[in-house]
């Protein structure tokens, strides 16, 4: 990418080997040996579930008996909050998504591929047109790519703006021009997806890492990580830190290193309380876990889960309740209210939360709140929405439970007092109530 935040032109992405990857593809590797490629690579998907990139595509059945049209959809609706390292990629390097992605319609023998993007992505839109444009002309895309058999015609969809559509059957619902709401699996959508035929869904970050791997092999892509699973990571840093932004490090750098010596450490004057790991939908980790290895094994055992490796940083400043009231407020706003457990029990834990903020807590919220974290857990609802809102909650109230108790205690934010919205904001919510 530029200085200037100029995109990676055709001409550019080609002289520093852009493409190589696609024409050795096609001229050497059956689709089949692409997939082997991927899984030998240990690649995990950068979307925030991580599952194996590899292991997805061997469920597409292959060969002229399978059945067709295939679909290869990109998700590019990035709605995590704190999440912004898809946008870098496609602003800024189109082409490399472009190639990964014909790598991907070719392993699993896919004529068509939709990258579903986030409709306020304005300039990745622009910038994507151009490049796609500029790769068909050049070949890439279209029919008989690079002189060889294979089609590949990629269609860019501008999606009606949802969280839900970042769940895979929620996005191809909503291309097919339905409601956003997730389906029953199985069938999963590598055997049955969109318009009820093979469909893989990957994230842009995802499918990124794909040219690497076909142009340099496994053994590099191996060499590129700190643990077990290959390649690196995207990792951002928002909030008072004094660089927030995104880098791209090993898998596995630890969260110390990528707050202290990329995004240079705290504001002067700030003390680091707690962070998600991954965006707003994983657990709050505290200081003590700065030195976790961030890949997926390792947050996990910490207590959190890498998701999209995009970390939020709470400091001394921030109150930790009306933080995980803002969190709360937005993930029962997205909810597509297919199940009663997502629709009615986020906001009612968003109305608790609102109530401990604004001074008019009660001593069984807590209890209320626990109650729900269990109820809105995996297993009890449709999809991963709301068991994925209530991680940052359920960790808040540990970590957090004396800020939680002084709110219902002392009917009143010592934050708010602090930013100037003092008692006479807290009695007039009492009184409005």
């Amino acid at each position: 990418m530029h200085a200037d935040g100029r995109p990676v032109s055709l001409a550019e992405y080609e002289a520093a080997g852009g493409y190589r990857a696609l024409r050795r593809a096609l001229a050497e590797l059956p689709p089949a040996e692409v997939t082997a490629l991927v899984k030998d690579s240990r690649l995990r998907g950068r979307g925030g579930a991580g599952f194996p990139t590899g292991g997805k595509w061997g469920f597409v059945p292959l060969g002229p008996e399978a059945p067709r049209p295939k679909y290869l959809l990109v998700n590019a609706d990035e709605m995590e909050p704190g999440t912004f390292k898809d946008r870098l990629l496609l602003e800024n390097d189109p082409h490399l998504l472009i190639e990964g992605v014909a790598l991907a319609a070719y392993a699993i023998e896919a004529e068509t591929a939709f990258l579903f993007l986030r409709q306020e992505y304005k300039r990745a839109a622009a910038v994507l047109r151009q490049a796609l444009a500029e790769a068909r002309a050049a070949g890439y895309l279209g029919r008989r790519i690079l002189g060889s058999a294979v089609d590949l015609e990629v269609h860019l969809h501008a999606s009606g703006g949802r969280y839900i559509c970042g769940e895979e059957t929620a996005l191809m619902s909503a291309l097919e021009g339905k409601r956003a709401n997730p389906r029953t699996k199985p069938p999963f959508p590598p055997i049955v997806g969109v318009w009820g035929q093979p469909t893989v869904v990957q994230n842009v970050e995802t499918l990124c890492n794909v040219p690497g791997i076909v142009a340099h092999g496994v053994p590099w892509y191996l060499s590129l990580s700190k643990g077990k699973d290959g390649g690196t990571k995207l990792y951002g840093a928002s909030g008072r830190v004094r660089r927030p932004g995104i880098w791209e490090l090993p898998l596995g750098t630890t969260a110390g290193e990528i707050i202290a010596e990329h995004a240079g450490g705290m504001t002067p004057g700030r003390r680091l309380r707690a962070f998600l790991p991954g965006g707003a939908s994983t657990d709050f980790l505290g200081p003590e876990h700065l030195e976790v290895a961030m890949d997926f094994e390792a947050v996990q055992a910490a207590g959190s889960r890498l998701g999209t490796g995009t970390m939020i940083l709470l400091d001394d400043t921030v109150c930790p309740v009306g933080a995980t009231l803002n969190l709360i407020r937005f993930f029962a706003q997205e909810s597509c209210g297919w199940c009663t457990p997502c629709r009615d029990g986020l906001p009612w834990a968003a109305a608790t939360l609102q109530a401990i903020e604004e001074g008019r807590g009660e001593p069984d919220d807590l209890e209320i709140l626990e109650h729900h974290c269990r109820l809105l857990a995996p297993g009890f609802t449709f999809c991963a929405l709301a068991p994925g809102a209530v991680e940052p909650l359920q960790s808040a109230l540990r970590i957090f439970r004396e800020d939680f108790e002084r709110h219902i205690r002392e009917q009143r934010c010592s934050h708010r007092e602090a930013r100037g919205e003092g008692p006479a904001l807290v009695g007039a919510a009492r009184e409005k109530s």
